[in-house]
């Protein structure tokens, strides 16, 4: 058991290594059109949380698993608001008609 554990912990200390790098790199330029794309990530993160805190049978995974839910659901919801922000950019606004004065 402390062996799987130890996995675990490792492929999560690798994992947040990896995503940090990947997301240090990339230009600024990208970065919302990147995160309109990673909501889809997110939301895989969101289910397989769902799945590990659903199948879990002691309170360390329950209180991980909960943890994941929580992160992941806040990444989702901020993913689409810094979408939606983006999107507004490109909406034309509508112009104000000029009034005639007679």
């Amino acid at each position: 058991m402390e062996q799987h554990l130890l996995l675990e912990i490792i492929i999560f200390i690798l994992a947040a290594v990896i995503g940090f790098e990947l997301i240090s790199r990339v230009p600024s330029l990208l970065h919302t059109p990147l995160m309109s794309a990673t909501n889809a990530i997110h939301g895989i993160i969101l289910v397989g949380a769902l799945l590990v805190l659903g199948a879990s049978d002691s309170p360390l995974t329950t209180v991980l698993g909960m943890i994941a839910v929580i992160f992941a659901t806040i990444n989702v919801v901020g993913g689409f608001v810094v979408t939606n922000r983006m999107l507004d950019m490109f909406k034309r606004r509508p112009q104000k008609r000029k009034v005639r004065k007679v």
